[in-house]
């Protein structure tokens, strides 16, 4: 079994090499995750300086997030280019509505156009896999829209094909957890704001500080009825289960600190994170 399944993984890969060669040079968007850093990762090992890596520099993107993004490409050795991206000047995306995550994908993907078409690149290329189901990603209309490539997808690599390759080929974000972008933990509806994106950088940061690897800080806005008495927006924290029983220790100073840095109100959300919410 384990070797027929090696045997899969090995034909998904040579594909994924085929594909590749067949659209260098190639522009690829890269954004530090466990996806598009194995994209990066196989198409320099494939095609050498024929792949460059683009890393938004997005106010959504968190800065220890774009420096560790960086530091992985320099110690995988491909090159990469920071380009600020300036998604939060559109209204449409900055209204926060279900499909926000279009107009940032088409703000990344425009930039990148304009750098394919000045410096000859062949194809631009994202991480989408296997198991994305693209209905359900704004992002991939965009992508359609831009003719951007998935060589993840069209080779068949599932995202526990992803992981195991990484760990195959030694990437340090073989069995990093998701990370979405800042925006994602603020409400639908509620306008998505650099102040707002920096508070909930700082609360991640906070949550980080007392050793918890994964979680969320959800944005909870002022007049969402959870009890503020001023204007100043609450938070719910979600822990994922396997870390909550660290949270009795240290739950006060926590909140205490979560306090002091803006939020009047913090949620502990007993059922934890668990995933895609």
């Amino acid at each position: 079994m384990r070797e027929s399944l090696e045997n899969d993984l090995s034909i998904k890969e040579d594909a994924l090499g085929d594909l590749l060669r067949r659209h260098a040079p190639l522009l690829i968007a890269y954004s530090g995750g466990v996806d598009s850093t194995l994209l990066l990762a196989i198409a320099h090992r494939t095609l050498g300086d024929q792949a460059t890596g683009i890393i938004a520099d997005s106010p959504s993107l968190p800065r220890a997030s774009l420096a560790e993004a960086i530091r992985v490409a320099e110690e995988i050795g491909v090159a990469i280019e920071v380009v600020a991206t300036t998604e939060l000047e559109d209204p449409r995306y900055a209204a926060n509505p279900m499909n926000r995550c279009y107009f940032c994908k088409a703000e990344l993907f425009t930039r990148m156009d304009e750098v394919a078409r000045v410096r000859g690149f062949a194809a631009i290329a994202y991480g989408e896999n296997a198991d994305d189901p693209a209905h359900l990603r704004p992002g991939s209309l965009a992508a359609s829209e831009f003719s951007v490539i998935a060589p993840l997808k069209e080779a068949g690599l599932s995202k526990a094909d992803v992981r195991e390759l990484s760990r195959k080929l030694g990437l340090p974000t073989a069995d990093a957890p998701a990370q979405p972008c800042l925006s994602s933990r603020i409400p639908h509806g509620t306008p998505v704001t650099r102040e707002v994106l920096d508070q909930v950088e700082q609360g991640e940061a906070v949550v980080r500080s007392f050793g918890f690897k994964v979680f969320r800080v959800r944005y909870l806005p002022p007049a969402d009825g959870q009890g503020h008495t001023t204007n100043r927006p609450g938070a719910k924290i979600q822990i994922a289960p396997g870390e909550m029983g660290a949270l009795k220790a240290i739950k006060e100073k926590m909140i205490l600190k979560l306090t002091g840095i803006g939020f009047e109100t913090i949620e502990i959300d007993p059922e934890g994170y668990r995933g895609q919410q």
